[in-house]
């Protein structure tokens, strides 16, 4: 072979080497980098090529893969009662990208998750055409739809957990949206995304987790709690040093209860929390200090902001700068404190559980029904506060559906607890009040179940907004849902 032959050789061998080391390199290494791409339309193209796998609840698929057989994408997105289950499942759209469990399972529900090799392996060998895998979910379509339902066309939230477990048996939020209105890539589907982008209503916002709100006087458990684990106070029965007025530290300014009429000076802890005294545990808080608050409100899960079930939750906030005056505020929801529903049917959950608070999650399986690749094991996120402590706060919640402000609440042959709340808002407290209702309940069948419900700005006058008229109701259908009364 000549000299010049030689090289021409030699150069296209090099190139050849090129060609496979580059070839390599990015079906190699940079193959992942490239599948997530965002840019790489093929990625959006290949979800929907197939069907994918569905969310389940209470062994129903809740979505379902219409067959389309467009020019680009040959399966569409749908959903049965969208609107109920879409604080849960969350979107997937040709064009939007996707949410929540639909984007966050996605690996699960397309198909593509490393888990799912084996299956994919074999149904390639057989000729079984690719499907997704299943995620099934925790929540209870009874629960569900109590919440749903109960909360109507006004706009708040609801949450409900299995307290021994932390599985989240509801996740509720009002006004919702049809994930199935924007599936699509047409241009209806975009006309129905800027229209949900545009209502001031936030009907895409999920408000039991990423909503946080003045808790009011569902706060004063968090209160209670920390006056009886410092040692303030040992008994439900306690008699407190309250004021006929109670001025707040520092200031002349009085904090003033529902009522001038209730029965609020020198009251037991039991009777204070029944009628919900904003002057007695206004004191008490100024008297504990903004630091033993704050400690335990976080022991219930306060200020945690990696709080994922696995749908990242807004972290709940109670404050670490608080003066006396604003502490007092604090020890009674208001002022700066703030919290999801999620977090109030948490601190339920941790009382009614002995003062072990679970982590709370939304999805027990992944992968269809004995081809499951993960199951969720439960575990503790704290000891909130000693069983004995959660004894007498389970004392004081059911005096308060019993004979206090939650009767509304009761329910025949159960055990339920209950603390109503009024949060004020807004500039001088001018807003409408939120409604809240935070409570469990247990039958004797061992059954448990806790609940948290929120409802803003209500159709009624301020004045006839309250947590035991309003939220109460909400919360015992669920309650009776979960407990199967």
């Amino acid at each position: 072979m000549n000299k010049p032959i030689r090289r021409v050789s030699i150069f296209c061998l090099v190139l050849v080497l090129a060609l496979m080391v580059r070839v390599n390199w990015v079906q190699g290494v940079q193959a992942s980098a490239w599948a997530s791409n965002p840019h790489n339309d093929r990625v959006k193209y290949d979800r929907y090529a197939y069907p994918r796998g569905n969310i389940i609840v209470g062994g129903q698929p809740v979505t379902k893969s219409d067959f389309v057989d467009g020019l680009r994408y040959k399966y569409k997105r749908s959903w049965v009662d969208g609107p109920m289950y879409a604080p849960v499942t969350g979107y997937s759209s040709q064009i939007f990208d996707a949410s929540q469990l639909e984007k966050l399972e996605d690996p699960v529900l397309s198909g593509t998750d490393s888990r799912l090799f084996f299956r994919n392996t074999l149904d390639m060998l057989t000729g079984k055409p690719k499907q997704g895998g299943d995620v099934v979910t925790t929540i209870d379509p009874k629960v569900q739809k109590a919440g749903f339902e109960g909360l109507g066309n006004r706009k708040g939230a609801a949450v409900a957990i299995d307290p021994r477990t932390g599985a989240i048996l509801a996740l509720v939020s009002t006004p919702s949206y049809d994930p199935g209105t924007f599936a699509g890539g047409g241009n209806s589907d975009s006309e129905a995304w800027t229209a949900l982008q545009n209502d001031p209503n936030q009907p895409m916002l999920n408000r039991a987790l990423r909503q946080t709100y003045p808790p009011g006087s569902t706060f004063k458990l968090v209160t209670a709690a920390t006056a009886f684990e410092t040692g303030k106070f040992k008994n439900p029965t306690d008699t407190t040093d309250t004021p006929e007025t109670y001025i707040l530290p520092g200031t002349s300014t009085p904090l003033v209860n529902d009522s001038p009429d209730e029965p609020c000076t020198n009251a037991t802890l039991a009777s204070a929390m029944a009628i919900s005294c904003n002057t007695v545990f206004g004191k008490i808080g100024a008297e504990l200090g903004k630091d033993a608050l704050r400690s335990q409100a976080e022991k219930f899960g306060f200020n945690n902001d990696k709080m994922d079930v696995p749908i990242r939750a807004a972290a709940s906030y109670y404050p670490s700068g608080s003066s006396p005056d604003g502490t007092a505020m604090d020890a009674i929801g208001q002022h700066d404190t703030r919290a999801t529903p999620l977090q109030m049917a948490m601190v339920a959950a941790a009382i009614a559980n002995n003062g072990s608070l679970m982590q709370p999650y939304l999805v027990s399986q992944e992968g269809s029904a004995g081809n499951a690749i993960s199951t969720h094991s439960e575990h503790q996120l704290s000891q909130a506060v000693s069983p004995e402590t959660a004894q007498k706060l389970q004392q004081l919640m059911e005096a308060v559906v019993s004979g206090g402000t939650g009767k509304r609440a009761a329910i025949p042959g159960v055990t339920v607890g209950g603390k109503t709340g009024t949060a004020q808002h807004g500039q001088d407290n001018a807003g409408k009040p939120f409604a809240w209702f935070v409570s469990y309940a247990k039958d004797s069948g061992g059954k448990q179940v806790a609940v948290a419900v929120v409802v803003e700005d209500g159709a009624a006058q301020s004045s006839e907004i309250s947590g035991g008229s309003i939220a109460a109701p909400i919360a015992k259908s669920m309650m009776q849902a979960a407990l199967g009364k």
